[in-house]
Parts: C-alpha cells; sequence; structure tokens
C-alpha cells in the first residue's frame, strides 16, 4: 500500500498536479490497494479539519486581510520607517521591521508579502533600490510570518504532532527575533557595501507622531498575544479576538473599509481558508494511512540504525525537509511529516516543542526557495517582474536564514528558554 501510495504522489508531482489532489489521489489508491472501505477516506478527511484549533487558521487570514484593507500595514510601515528609517539601508531595514510586527498577528508568510510589499516594494524601488532586490528582500522577510506567533504552520504543527500550541508560540519569540535581527544586520552591511541607501531617511515621520498614528495598529499584537500568555484566551479563540479587534480599526477608527472592500476581504479569506483546509484534510488522510502500514516506525528503526546521534538526526532531517520545502507546500509537508519524524526526534531525546521550531523553520525556506516558492510568486506579482530576475539577489538572503537554521537546530535554548521560564518547566 505504502509503495502505491508514495509513487503515484511522487509522480503526480513530477506531472506538476497540486499538491491537494497529487495527495488525496495517492491516498485513495492506497486504499483500493488494501482492499479497505472508502468510507474511511470520508472518516479521516473530516476527522483531520474537526479539530477546534484548526479554526484559528480562517480567522487569522482574515485578520491579515483586513490589517491590508484597513490601513493597518501602511501605519505600521511609517512606524517602522521612524525607528530604523534614519540609517543608510533605513529602508530595507524598515521591511525586516514591519514584517516582524505584521506577522505577529497575521500568522501568514503570503498576506505579509502582498500586504507589506504593495507598500514598500515601489518604496525601495524609488529610492534607488533594484527592483529583483527589493523583491527578494520581501519574499524573505515575510517569512517570519510562519515563524513569529501568532503562526499557522505552528498550529498545524501542533495539532498534528499533538504538541501544546501555547507551548509553540511562546518558543517561536526566539527563532523569529533572530531571523529579524540576523536579516537587519545583513541588510544594514549589505547596503554599506553596495552604497545603497544613503537618503533613506527623506520623508519618514517623527517617532512620536508615527508611533501615535499607528497606536490602534500596534495594541494589536499586544493585546492578541498578552491574551494568549496571560490566560485570557486560548490561540484559536484570539483569532477571532483579532479579527473582531481588526473590524473595528479598519471600519470604525481608520475609517479605510467599506461594505465593497469588506466583500472582497471576505471573499479573498473564503477562498485562502478552502484551499488550506482542503490541503490539511488530504493530507491527514495520507498521513493516517501511512501510520497504519507502518511507515513511521520503519523510518524511525532505519534512522536509528544510520542516524547514532541527536546531531546527526537533525542533521539529516534538515537537508531533508529543506530539499522537500522546495517542491511541497509548507501545510501540506508539516501535516504529512510531524507524525513521521516527532516520536522519532523523541526517541532521539529532542523536545517535541524544539524539533517543531526546527521543522518550521526549514520548510519556511521552501517558500523562498524555487520552483514552488509561494512568497516569491506573490513578490514577483507585487513588483511585477518575472521569477528568474530575483535569484541573484535571493541567494544571499537564503544563505542567512540556512545560517539562523543551524543556530536554531543546534541551540534548543533559543527556543526553550522562554517557554520553560513561562511554564515552569
Amino acid at each position: 500500500m505504502s509503495i502505491v501510495m508514495i509513487s503515484t504522489m511522487v509522480l503526480c508531482f513530477a506531472l506538476t498536479i497540486s499538491v491537494a489532489v497529487s495527495i488525496g489521489l495517492a491516498s485513495i489508491l492506497g486504499i483500493q490497494a488494501s482492499n479497505a472501505h472508502m468510507l474511511i477516506s470520508v472518516k479521516e478527511m473530516f476527522g483531520a479539519i474537526n479539530k477546534f484549533p484548526l479554526a484559528a487558521i480562517p480567522f487569522f487570514i482574515l485578520a491579515g486581510n483586513l490589517m491590508e484593507a484597513g490601513g493597518i500595514s501602511r501605519r505600521l510601515v511609517e512606524f517602522a520607517k521612524s525607528l530604523v528609517g534614519g540609517v543608510q539601508g533605513g529602508l530595507p531595514m524598515t521591511c525586516v521591521l514591519t514584517c516582524m510586527i505584521f506577522a505577529a498577528v497575521s500568522g501568514s508568510s503570503v498576506a505579509t508579502t502582498f500586504a507589506i510589499g504593495a507598500i514598500l516594494i515601489p518604496a525601495l524601488v524609488k529610492h534607488g533600490y533594484p527592483v529583483s532586490y527589493a523583491a527578494s528582500l520581501q519574499a524573505t522577510a515575510a517569512e517570519l510570518g510562519v515563524v513569529i506567533p501568532p503562526s499557522i504552520p505552528l498550529i498545524l504543527y501542533g495539532v498534528s504532532a499533538e504538541v501544546s500550541i501555547g507551548e509553540l508560540f511562546i518558543a517561536g519569540f526566539g527563532p523569529g527575533l533572530l531571523i529579524a535581527g540576523a536579516l537587519m544586520l545583513f541588510v544594514w552591511l549589505y547596503c554599506k557595501w553596495k552604497g545603497w541607501g544613503k537618503n533613506d531617511g527623506e520623508g519618514r515621520l517623527p517617532v512620536g507622531r508615527a508611533t501615535l498614528q499607528a497606536g490602534w495598529a500596534l495594541l494589536m499584537p499586544i493585546i492578541i498575544l498578552g491574551g494568549i500568555y496571560g490566560g485570557v484566551f486560548t490561540p484559536t479563540e484570539a483569532s477571532a479576538v483579532a479579527v473582531f479587534y481588526a473590524l473595528l480599526v479598519g471600519v470604525v477608527i481608520y475609517r479605510e473599509i467599506g461594505v465593497k472592500s469588506l466583500a472582497a476581504v471576505l471573499r479573498r479569506s473564503a477562498i485562502s481558508s478552502a484551499v488550506i483546509m482542503f490541503i490539511i484534510a488530504n493530507a491527514g488522510l495520507f498521513a493516517f494511512l501511512i501510520t497504519r502500514a507502518g511507515v513511521p516506525e520503519a523510518i524511525g528503526h532505519w534512522l536509528e540504525g544510520v542516524l547514532k546521534s541527536p546531531a546527526y538526526f537533525l542533521l539529516g532531517v534538515n537537508a531533508a525537509l529543506f530539499f522537500i520545502g522546495m517542491f511541497i507546500e509548507t501545510s501540506a509537508a508539516i501535516i504529512v511529516l510531524a507524525p513521521i519524524l516527532t516520536p522519532v526526534a523523541q526517541h532521539f531525546g529532542v523536545d517535541p516543542v524544539h524539533f517543531g521550531l526546527v521543522m518550521v523553520v526549514n520548510l519556511a525556506m521552501g517558500m523562498i526557495t524555487p520552483p514552488f516558492g509561494v512568497n516569491l510568486f506573490a513578490a514577483c506579482t507585487v513588483a511585477r517582474i518575472s521569477l528568474d530576475r530575483i535569484v541573484g539577489h535571493l541567494i544571499p538572503f537564503v544563505l542567512v536564514i540556512v545560517a539562523c537554521l543551524m543556530v536554531v537546530t543546534y541551540v534548543p535554548e533559543l527556543s526553550l528558554w522562554l517557554r520553560d521560564l513561562v511554564y515552569a518547566k
């Protein structure tokens, strides 16, 4: 059964069939090959999406889209620019800082790419930066959307591996801040070397005025994250609070969301949510059948024999995930691989929360690596350039993320110290 499923999935990928359809078709053929009842597919697909934490996904997607339409993203850009825009290379640093703040509510890297990129890519080009550099920077900075909590991939990992989502969220701060700091340092040094961005401070607002203007927007991540860690509401409930707050700010306070724009936002959010849920349903069925066939146990025994230590295991996992992330959508990869790899990681003594951050950071790189990097396509769409034009500027950014990944992998304290402090472990 497992051979039929994996062969079918690989063949479908080779024929450029969508990930969800490929996984679903492979699962159905696997059921047929094992002579099992087809009702299993209905039961497991429904069971995969019938989980309370997954309700957070459509709400966070909607919150991100409301932030974009309600003028929140523009005010966050002005705020970030007031802080770091005065130094050489301040505008690219503004891009990284804004993406980090925006990601603290939206939880989606693609939403961050469109919302922030629509403002900053034209601004970067206007200040003399190559359009290919601007697009690659935006795509890479938006990756923080899946690392900084709340994060949709972290929710998916928590559900798939049965790990506390609250612990995953708070553990995401360390890696997220590391990546943001590394990217800001790199773009500053790169702009110094290239001689770019000497006039980035032109037109920026004073810090006080920008803070006052973006006050309501800045309160959003404070309310959401403070509510989660203060025990006021769960991560799932926080997603609904984020929607209502974004709606209140966009409609009542900033008054930039009308009836027509609200309808467009709801439609776009519904489509995005449906796509993700369809992937989750098919991936859930696939993971159930693979587990039933004993594949995780077999992989665990094989890895145990080949990779003798936790260090080698983590290195091997990183190499495999980096390759997988290039070809498989992040959500689908997490749902399929988390139930398989997490027990093996625990066998090697790796904390499942730490392993979740390793998986998410690694697979997030798939969003900025060809051929199927969704962030790249989104950034290229905003910048109106072809994908091949940004590869040259993209490679240094990928290397920075890889260096950060190695730190996240082999320094577990970076992820776990705050978790251990908050949860008294």
